[in-house]
Formats: C-alpha cells, structure tokens, sequence
C-alpha cells in the first residue's frame, strides 16, 4: 500500500503531526510557565504548530525514500543505512528552518528576537529527534503489518491454487482407473457372450459420461452419486452374474448433501475388486448412508478379509484419502477395517 498516493494518510498524518507538537511543546511548557500573558500563549500556540507544520513537510522526504528505495519485506544493511542518512539528513533541514520560522512569531507576539548559542540549539536536537521517531516507528510498523497480511492472503492463495491442482490431479485419476478396470471386464466377455459385452459397454458409456461431466466438480448432491453406483452395480452384475448380492440402504434427508464426486463409487469398487472378486462363491456389498452428530456417514461393507498385495497399488484408496483431507481435513475420516471376515470402509465428513 502506497502511503503517499492515500488521501486518508495525508489527513491523518498531517493532525497527527499538529497535535503531537503541540502536546509535547506547548502544553508542556504551559505546566512549567506561571503567570504567562496571552501573548506568551499565544506564542507557545504558534511554535506548537510550527513545528508540526515542518515536521509535516519533512516526513515526506522520509516517506518518501521509504517507499521508493527501501523494501520492508527485502531489505539490507546498506539500505538500514540510508534510511538513517535520510532521517538525519531531515534534521539538519529541521533545525536549520525551525529557529528562523520561530523568530517570526516571536518577534510578533514577544517583541523579541530568538538568540540561541549553537550548544543551546543542539541541547534541543534530542527533543525534536523523537517527533521523528516516532513517526518513522508508527509509519513502519503500519507498512509492516500490511506485509506481513500482504504475505498471508499470498500464501492462502497459494495453498486454495495447490489444493485446487492436487484435486484435479487426483480426479484426472478416476477415470483412467475406472475406465481400465471396466475395459479389463469388456475384454473378458467379449468371447463368451456378444450381446452382454455390448450391454456392457452401453453402461459403461453412460457411466462415463457421468463420471466425465461430474468429475470436473468438487462435490455433488449424494443421490446423484447413487444412480451412478447404481448404474455401476449392473455394469458389475454383468460380470459377477449370481455372485454378486447387492443391497444399499438410504437415509432420505441425507440425499441432498454434497460429497466427492464418485468417492462411494470407489469404495464399491475396491470392494467388488478386492473383496468379491477373491471369493469363488461370491459375496455380499452392503451400502448405508445415514446422517449421525452433523456427520454424513458413508460405509461399504463387503464380504471378504483385508488381504496384503505387494501388487497392488490401492490407488482407489490412497485418492479418497488424499481427497478427504484436502476437501474437508481434519474434519473427514476415512477407515478400512475387517470385522468378522467382513471389510468394512467408512467415511465421516461433515455436512456442509
């Protein structure tokens, strides 16, 4: 934020500069000065504000210098320096300008002259150097907070564009896997039975088209994600025939809240090919969702046990992890446990 194009600064700065003057000289001199005439208030007032008024001009010569050469996020020693420089530079202009301006309400209100030594206008350096200092240090510190929320908002920027990219990568891995997995089971049939591998390519387009246009969101309403793993099922059912039983189990108030597109779709997924594809006499899929403590809860039972393949990749797995935590961190769990020679999954995320 540039300071010197910011009307409100100029405002603020230029009171700002009055007042403290007159604060530190007129009315402490007026504490000290008994029986003081009107005239010598009226002098007391005039310095006051003189000394602000030059305070007022020379600060822009700091400000200057500060927000054209000094750079409060990237600065060095020699800059420090300069910075320095300037400052005492504004106090041999202070101090050469502040006695002759002085003299003139002197002469008007007092009927005197202001004779100072040179040891006695040095003694009052110090005194005037503080106006300075304290100005830099409101100034600086200001132009330092404003950084430092400058790097903030950067850096939250910076984590919603990586999340975003590491979310797009993720869902650029749903389809290829799907569509491998599916193409895999086309092949299979394709000598055995024609007419069921067309079937099965019919649903696997439209399967497709869905995952293509749903994928490019980050969330969907769950009774959309249902027909498409109902749509999914009879794609598998083609390939499984009677050793797949499938039941899915709804809470209604929960059909309207958003999830991950195709998240339960990989869970049935990594069921059907981890846990039912393993057992000869096939097995059961359970799907449940339900609404618990603000909570929707997605769980995918199958039959089966939690078995350990230095072959696999469990990338089905890994990609709802990964986009739990991105989506929702903390806030989202995902499980994967066998109970009872059952493989139970189960999301938790909170209901948006």
């Amino acid at each position: 934020m540039k300071l010197l194009s910011n009307y409100k600064y100029w405002i603020i700065n230029f009171f700002g500069w009055i007042l403290f003057s007159l604060f530190m000289l007129t009315i402490d001199k007026i504490t000290y000065v008994q029986d003081a005439s009107i005239n010598k208030l009226y002098y007391l007032l005039s310095e006051g504000v003189l000394c602000g008024l030059l305070g007022f001009v020379l600060s822009f010569v700091i400000l200057y210098f500060i927000e054209n050469h000094f750079n409060i996020g990237n600065y060095s020693k020699v800059d420090v320096y300069k910075l320095i420089a300037v400052v005492v530079l504004t106090q041999f202009i202070y101090h050469g300008l502040l006695w002759p301006m002085l003299s003139i309400p002197a002469f008007h209100f007092l009927n005197e002259h202001i004779d100072l030594t040179i040891l006695q206008k040095l003694t009052n350096v110090p005194h005037f150097l503080v106006y300075f200092v304290v100005w830099l240090f409101v100034v600086l510190t200001f132009k330092l907070v404003y950084y430092i929320n400058t790097i903030k908002v950067k850096q939250l920027e910076l984590e919603a564009n990586l999340k975003e990219a590491q979310l797009n990568t993720l869902k650029g891995q749903i389809n290829p896997h799907f569509m491998f997995n599916s193409l895999n089971n086309i092949r299979g049939l394709m000598l055995e039975d024609a007419d069921i591998a067309r079937d099965m390519l019919t649903n696997l387009s439209e399967t497709l088209r869905y995952s293509l246009t749903k994928s490019e969101l980050n969330s969907i309403s769950l009774e959309d994600e249902l027909e498409m793993v109902e749509n999914y099922i009879e794609i598998s059912k083609i390939q499984f025939e009677d050793r797949l039983q499938f039941e899915m189990k709804t809470d209604e108030d929960a059909l309207n809240e958003q999830i991950p597109p195709m998240i339960i779709q990989m869970l049935i997924e990594n069921a059907l090919k981890h846990g039912i594809s393993n057992i000869k006499s096939g097995g059961k899929v359970h799907l449940s969702t339900l609404i618990i403590d603000r909570q929707l809860q997605i769980k995918v039972t199958n039959s089966g046990t939690l078995q350990k393949n230095e072959n696999s990749t469990r990338l089905g797995i890994k990609n709802i992890e990964k986009r739990l935590e991105l989506l929702y961190g903390k806030n989202a769990t995902f499980t994967l446990e066998e109970i009872n020679n059952t493989v139970v999954a189960t999301i938790k995320m909170p209901i948006v």
